[in-house]
This record gives C-alpha cells, structure tokens and sequence, in this order.
C-alpha cells in the first residue's frame, strides 16, 4: 500500500497514512482518462448553436417569378439556401453533447487519476482542515506551508462552508468535497490537498 505523510494545518508532520492500493496505487490508465476528460469536457458544452432555416427565416412567401418563359432558372422563394438572406442548409441546432461512460470505466478513470498524482509525490493528506471564519489569509498560508504556488485542488469530506469561502478568491485554487471529485479537476490542478476523513470517504465509495 502507497503511504504518504500526514500533516497537520500548519504544515507539521504528525505521523503517516496507509492509502488503499486499489485507489492509489494502481497503474494509470491513459486511455481511460483521456476518454474521462472527452467525456467531461463534452459535457460542461452549451450546445445553444443555432441558425434559421429556410422556414425559419422571414420573407419569401410568394414566388418570384413564374415558372416558365421568362429566360430564368425557375424559383419557388426568394428565402431558398441559394438565395442572399435565405435559410441555412444543414447548420447547427441546439442539441446536447452530453454522452456518459459505462459506470466501470469512470471508477477506473478517477482511481487512475489518483494514483497518477500518489505516484507524482503530488498528494497532501490533512489531518483536518477548520476555520473559524472565511479567510482567505488563512487559506493561502497554509498552501504556502507546503510551498504550493502552482494550481491547488483541496478536497473535504464534508462541506465546509469558511474553508470554500476562504478559497474562492485564490487564483488557481479549487475546493470540492469527496462526493464531487473528478477525474478533470484532479488532472487540471498540479497539487491534490485531501483532508483524512475525504481519504477514507474515497476509498469507501471506490474500493
């Protein structure tokens, strides 16, 4: 089993933590978290693309000439796709570009995504993780602890309100709880910081 240090807020070291080989400590998949990120990328798309066809567009509700005699290509609406101002042939809709993965390949995703950052030396497990008030000062001081100036994503167990308002406004930093980790926030940030208890609730779910 891969065991990491455990450290308290102030940055001390207080002991070590055992974390479950089946979550952190598998060989990362590729393939898997490439197609999670497609994935989930696809899924954050508005989708709201539109354009008028040549029903939708306005005019165009007599013909413009008869049809025969006059020395022209016959037309039946000054709003057809050739037309200046006329509809739009096969142009986008507004659809959804939302798709889902089977539930096997999304559990071997987010654990790959992990172990990837175990094996980086990328992880910090907390002991815990409370404030008192929203303080953002407080917030940065403890990711200065761990001489972490690139992108921060810190994970809770639990929804702590100070903690999410402490972080808000640091550039770079992200605060889930274990329920929402995924595989593009854990890739997308280069430090993973997890409370203890979002450790064991992670490893309960993906176990």
């Amino acid at each position: 089993m891969p065991k990491v240090t455990l450290y308290n807020q102030s940055g001390s070291e207080i002991g070590d933590i055992e974390l479950n080989d089946n979550v952190f400590g598998i060989e990362p998949n590729e393939n898997v978290l490439f197609d999670a990120v497609v994935m989930q990328q696809a899924s954050t798309r508005q989708g709201t693309h539109a354009v008028k066809n040549r029903s939708a567009v306005r005019g165009g509700g007599r013909k413009p000439w008869r049809q025969k005699g006059t020395g022209r290509a016959r037309q039946g609406s000054i709003r057809s796709p050739q037309w200046v101002g006329g509809g739009v042939v096969f142009g986008p809709t507004p659809r959804s570009y939302s798709y889902k993965l089977p539930k096997k390949v999304r559990r071997l995703a987010i654990k790959s995504a992990l172990s990837s950052k175990v094996q980086d030396n990328n992880v910090v497990v907390l002991d815990e993780l409370k404030f008192e008030a929203p303080k953002t000062k407080e917030m940065a001081a403890l990711l200065a602890n761990f001489s972490s100036e690139a992108k921060a994503l810190v994970v809770t167990g639990d929804y702590n309100e100070f903690a999410a308002l402490s972080a808000r406004n640091l550039p770079g930093v992200t605060i889930v709880t274990a329920d929402g980790v995924n595989v593009l926030d854990v890739l997308n940030h280069d430090k993973l910081f997890m409370t203890k208890d979002a450790v064991e609730k992670v490893e309960e779910v993906l176990a």
